[in-house]
Parts: structure tokens; C-alpha cells; sequence
């Protein structure tokens, strides 16, 4: 599976959505539809590890990109998940520079982290892989944190300069929280800008979540290099509800 570049370097961007619902024959129709990679998410959804690895590799197998949020900081998922092949991990809720180096450093490998290893599992074909092969897959992995609280503002160079990340993305829900301002508020706009300015200066990828195609077109025009469109539910969700109004309008009109 290759990694789309948006998920690599700022540049081009790529385009995706959150998967919250346990059902494989979704991802085959997001994969249909067109989507380049899919982000599993085990923070806002009862998804369970075992869904989630299978989620890894049906979506691979489809050719997308397959990345897991993990449900939080603490790092209890991280090695399971790194060792089922996934491409890339997002932590939430990352507020400091601490909190970023203690979440990278459980996704790079000892001594430079303390990822350990596990040759054995799917990650390296089960043991197929040599020693080298299975270390430069892990070493190819998305390894992100979330912005999403306004504290991180505070230590951002120090979060982005972290050894070993490789993407950075913007929670604007939780930073609004957070701030007690809206999103569309300059001082959460000047916040954006900022981080924006910041991660194209270091050559890092930043990516956010929007809710339709015309706000990931202005997403990627400002310089987001990897986009979260919806999510599966919701998607279904809205289709659903679109084409219910719509029948029971035309078979009682």
C-alpha cells in the first residue's frame, strides 16, 4: 500500500473519512467511491481493536490507505496496532510538547523510541519479512498527533519539532471547546493560520476534518495537505434521511 503523498508532505492533497461503523462491506463502498485512504476511529466510536485490524487490511487490500486514531494518549493500543500493518496512527489530544514526545516515541522503534519489536506479527508478513524490511515498514508509518486544545499553542514549535513525527492534525471541534470560540472566530482563524504557517515551514503535513466537498476544496486551497470528509455514519446518515424525505414526499403527493 502506498501512502498518498498529502499524508507524506504538504503539496497535493489527499482526501478521506473516519470510520466508525463496524462493517466491512462500507469500506468496500468507500473504496468504490473514490476515497484514498480511510482513518479508523477507535476515540469516537465503540470500534474495538479486533474490527479495527480487520478494517486495516480490507481497506489496504482495496487500495486505500488505512490510518487509526487511536482512543487515547496513553499508548495501550499503539504497539497491537503498529504490529497489524497499520499505515499510520493519529493520537488525540496531544497539548504539549511531553505529551507529543511520549506518543512518538511509542511508534519508533527502541533505542531511538521504545516501539519493540515484533517481526512475527502481520507488519512483518508473519515473520516473512526480514529483519531490515520489517524495520523500514516501520519506519514508514504516519506517526501524528491532533492540535486540538488551545494549551498546545503554547509549546506548538516545540510539539512540531518532536523527533520522529510526521503529520500534525487540527481538531477544530475540541479547539473550539477548548478556546470557548467558534470556529469560524479570527482568534481560532489567527490559530490556524499560525499552525498552517508552521508545519509548511518544517515540511509537515497538516490535516483537518470538514463535513462536504466545498469545504475541503477551501481546505486545501489554505494549505491542509490531507482532508477528512464526514464520516461513514453520517454519510449513510444523510443519504438515508435525503432519500426517505424524498419517497414519502413523491408517494403522497
Amino acid at each position: 500500500m502506498t501512502v498518498p503523498a498529502g499524508l507524506r508532505r504538504p503539496g497535493p492533497p489527499t482526501f478521506g473519512t473516519w470510520v466508525k461503523l463496524p462493517s466491512l462491506e462500507t469500506l468496500e463502498l468507500l473504496a468504490e467511491a473514490g476515497f484514498e485512504f480511510v482513518v479508523v476511529d477507535m476515540e469516537h466510536s465503540p470500534l474495538t481493536l479486533d474490527h479495527a485490524y480487520r478494517a486495516i487490511v480490507v481497506a489496504q487490500a482495496l487500495g486505500m490507505c488505512a490510518l487509526v486514531r487511536v482512543p487515547d494518549r496513553s499508548g495501550s493500543h499503539l504497539q497491537r496496532l503498529l504490529d497489524s500493518g497499520v499505515d499510520g496512527i493519529l493520537v488525540p489530544q496531544v497539548a504539549s510538547a511531553a505529551e507529543a514526545r511520549q506518543s512518538v516515541e511509542q511508534m519508533v522503534f527502541s533505542p531511538t523510541g521504545r516501539r519493540g519489536m515484533g517481526s512475527t506479527s502481520r507488519a512483518g508478513r508473519w515473520g516473512l519479512s526480514s529483519t531490515a524490511d520489517y524495520l523500514a515498514t516501520g519506519d514508514a508509518v504516519v506517526r501524528g498527533v491532533q492540535i486540538e486544545d488551545k494549551r498546545a499553542f503554547d509549546e506548538l514549535d516545540e510539539i512540531l519539532d518532536t523527533p520522529g513525527l510526521t503529520a500534525v492534525f487540527l481538531g477544530m471541534g475540541d479547539l473550539s471547546l477548548s478556546s470557548g470560540q467558534p470556529a469560524s472566530s479570527p482568534e481560532l482563524q489567527e490559530l490556524t493560520d499560525r499552525l498552517l504557517a508552521a508545519t509548511a515551514e518544517r515540511q509537515l503535513p497538516c490535516g483537518t476534518a470538514v463535513g462536504d466537498a466545498t469545504a475541503a476544496a477551501v481546505a486545501a486551497r489554505r494549505g491542509f495537505s490531507f482532508i477528512m470528509v464526514s464520516n461513514d455514519a453520517s454519510i449513510f446518515g444523510r443519504a438515508a434521511r435525503e432519500l426517505g424525505a424524498a419517497t414519502g414526499a413523491a408517494i403522497r403527493s
